[in-house]
């Protein structure tokens, strides 16, 4: 008997993000299909060829994308919303991409978070469906990888209750009775599917259903149970893998005893609750556990030391022909590989694992628990010398740190006086006028600014002469908001290029990878930085800019910092401390920022915490412990300010009615929402919860290049002020506008402030 392992599914950036550059070529016009398609295709097999070298025993097939894998679920099953056209046959790239992006005639289908990861899905949209098989993409995936490279791939498919669930009709995610209702008119498609896999020679296929970790109820089961009956039975030849991930699973020993061959566990992301469910439950003796061991989502080496007692642990409830090794998820949110970081310091180095480097440890457990640690020694040798190299390293062992943690239990992270004393003396001191206005903190990041940056980085370009630059865009970008006449002003961030990056390259312990690429959407790839060290404040990082853009005007400029949660959500966070002391230790080097802020005359600090709501932890029961945590280190950064001067956050669209209480402790004195998704979904929250403090609801959506008139901006404020103080209340674009034009965003705020400015009057002359 023998252990094999198992992929999930692969990176499609490409290690130079050959795939990124490959679209927007084509959406440039640059390349024709045919290109395209052949291009397409030699990434997909170096990609699978990749694998097979690195020891993958069942490589996924079909995990690959044109945009997005829940986009390519419902191209294929034509829930293609009706505003891009009826369709017959499977999509050519132009009609693909529209959905995704939209046209001059059609809106884009809306995009979200899949699950708590950093990662956009296209939402499908199941209004007046039709649902028919257009192209059986995993067919022909399956096949190719078949004739090209002999290889027997794991066609890997999103689930039909996922796919369901995970989508919306008439602007609401679905409930138990609509997926009820559609799930058997999509039912023969997929069984459809199965077939002529199965017909094609197919053994196996990963049916990913990640939403059965959110269910808590046996009734939330029904769906599942349905789909998993029809498909065995319709197709008993065809095996199936059914693929969990994020968590653990509430309903193990019922879900264990779906007509399944096989069930993926998550045992990394699962607190553990998975691992206990197997000690308590055991495990059929007709299925397979595929056992997901490595992280999926973080970039650290695994202990192989312990991952091997993991392993050995589930020898004693499978035996080995039942077991399959594999990562907790896709390792689609990890970048590609190490090789390419040739400037990481040697000591760091040893201690990552991105995609490639994770297959590696598969094999090499495999390779162990089969035939011995002996056989793969020296593997494990130079593991274990790496993990002792970091962890002892003086990256990690910053008393200075050490010391200011010890005193965190002595210290009491408060705001001198309470909200209602400091907001009065904010206003002796700002002297804002009724329904202020402001931005959230970007501006238009041109052709130029980047171009500069990119110069500069490059040394093509002085720093004197990168900041001379810097200056001229921030002294013109004054100029404008004064004449635009908002009243509180921004100094552009010209000179970062990522709200979290920009941050961790000025605080040690955090390392910006140079190709550490991964998807966030479509084209879009993100470096997220690596907090691989203690993390300390070592000189001021965003004083200079505010403190030169204050002197150039008289109205007050926000000082623009990013909150620690949002920094910890949106980087690969160390593993061998708990996330929450990280959090802790870049709270407090922020707190020194803030201070520095204040000090150097700066009167209003805007510390956004845009990933606060999406952050969340899939299982309700871990909520508190997460937000209760968020709250403590936006306190520990925030509170060391005198009354007199405001501290704001912005967050991003999420469902407030679920954290506002959080929102309420966070303590700022004004708090910007982005609100153009919500359809005063967000005004009700407030509403019905009530909110003392100062508010700013987006006004316009800067999401799209559209200009919103000026009758449509005041009917937004006008309907928010029905329920929100008119003096609680500020008037700002729903988010940063760096991805926006020039042209576009002048008019779009000229509107705004000509919407506040009617409703100012209305409201002034209604007083008197």
């Amino acid at each position: 008997m023998t252990i094999i392992n198992s992929n999930l599914g692969y990176p499609r950036l490409g290690e130079h993000r050959e795939w990124k550059h490959l679209l927007e070529h084509f959406w440039k016009g640059q390349l024709d299909n045919a290109t395209f398609h052949a291009n397409a295709k030699k990434l997909r097999l170096a990609n699978l060829k990749k694998q097979r070298d690195l020891g993958v025993d069942y490589i996924p097939v079909a995990d690959n994308s044109d945009y997005d894998h829940v986009l390519d679920t419902l191209v294929a099953f034509n829930a293609i919303p009706t505003r891009f056209g009826h369709f017959d046959r499977a999509l050519d790239l132009p009609d693909y991409y529209a959905i995704a992006r939209g046209t001059d005639t059609a809106v884009a289908a809306e995009m979200t978070k899949w699950f708590n990861i950093n990662y956009h899905y296209i939402v499908p949209e199941f209004d007046d469906v039709t649902f028919k098989l257009l192209d059986n993409r995993w067919l022909r995936y399956y096949q190719e990888a078949k004739q090209e490279l002999s290889i027997d791939g794991k066609p890997v498919i999103l689930g039909p209750v996922s796919f369901l669930k995970l989508g919306k009709r008439h602007g609401q995610y679905l409930d138990d009775a609509a997926v009820a209702e559609l799930l058997p008119q999509l039912l023969p498609l997929y069984q459809q599917v199965f077939q002529e896999l199965a017909d094609a020679g197919a053994k196996w296929i990963q049916l990913d259903e990640p939403t059965l970790v959110k269910t808590t109820r046996p009734a939330e089961l029904e769906p599942y149970t349905t789909a998993l009956t029809a498909l065995h039975t319709a197709v008993p030849a065809l095996k199936i893998e059914l693929q969990t991930y994020f968590d653990s699973l509430d309903l193990y020993d019922q879900i264990v005893d779906l007509p399944v061959q096989a069930l993926g566990l998550d045992l990394v992301h699962d607190h553990g609750e998975n691992l206990e469910h197997l000690r308590q439950h055991g495990f059929p003796a007709d299925k397979i556990l595929a056992a997901g061991i490595i992280d999926g989502h973080n970039v650290w080496a695994s202990d192989l030391n312990v991952k091997l007692d993991l392993v050995q642990e589930l020898r004693q409830l499978v035996t080995d022909d039942q077991l399959w090794l594999q990562p907790a998820n896709s390792l689609l949110h990890v970048p590609i590989t190490t090789k390419n970081e040739t400037k990481a310091d040697p000591v760091l180095l040893g201690g990552l694992a991105f995609a490639d480097e994770k297959l590696q440890e598969l094999h090499v457990l495999t390779e162990a628990a089969n035939h011995g640690v002996d056989a793969v020694q020296a593997a494990f040798d130079q593991n274990q010398a790496n993990l002792k190299a970091l962890n002892q390293s003086s990256h990690r062992n910053n008393q200075a740190v050490r010391a200011a943690e010890s005193q965190l239990a002595d210290q009491k992270f408060e705001r001198q006086a309470p909200f209602a004393t400091r907001i009065k003396l904010q206003h002796d001191r700002l002297r804002l006028p009724l329904l202020p206005t402001t931005t959230i903190g970007s501006f238009p990041q041109s052709a130029t600014v980047r171009a500069k940056r990119a110069a500069w980085r490059k040394g093509n370009l002085s720093d004197a002469d990168y900041q001379a630059f810097l200056h001229a865009e921030t002294k013109r970008w004054i100029k404008l908001q004064e004449d635009l006449g908002l009243d509180v002003l921004v100094h552009g961030e010209f000179e970062r290029t990522d709200m979290v990056e920009y941050f961790g390259q000025k605080l040690t312990g955090f390392y910006a990878t140079q190709n550490g690429w991964v998807q966030s959407y479509g084209s879009r790839g993100v470096r997220p930085p690596v907090i691989f060290g203690d993390v300390a404040y070592t000189e001021p990082i965003t004083v200079a800019e505010s403190v030169y853009a204050q002197s150039l005007t008289d109205r007050p400029v926000k000082g623009m910092l990013t909150a620690p949660l949002t920094i910890i959500n949106w980087s690969f966070v160390r593993d061998d401390i708990p996330k929450a002391q990280v959090q802790n230790q870049i709270a407090l080097a922020l707190r020194q920022e803030v201070n520095n802020l204040e000090q150097a005359g700066i009167k209003i600090i805007q510390v956004d915490e845009p990933a606060l709501r999406e952050g969340l932890p899939l299982k309700q029961r871990h909520w508190q412990t997460y937000l209760d945590e968020a709250v403590y280190s936006f306190k520990i950064t925030t509170t060391g300010v005198q009354n007199d001067t405001q501290i704001h956050t912005h967050m991003c669209y999420s469902n407030f009615a679920d954290i506002i209480d959080t929102i309420k402790a966070l303590d700022a004195d004004v708090i910007s929402i982005e609100t153009s998704r919500s359809h005063g979904e967000i005004i009700s929250a407030f509403e019905q919860t009530g909110y003392d403090k100062e508010i700013g609801l987006g006004v316009y959506d800067i999401h799209s290049p559209r200009v919103p008139s000026v009758a449509e901006i005041e009917a937004n404020i006008q309907r928010a002020l029905r329920v929100i103080d008119a003096h609680q209340f500020w008037i700002n674009p729903d988010c940063g506008l760096k991805t926006r034009q020039e042209p576009e965003t002048l008019a779009a705020l000229k509107n705004m402030v000509a919407a506040r400015n009617a409703i100012q009057a209305q409201l002034t002359t209604s007083v008197h």
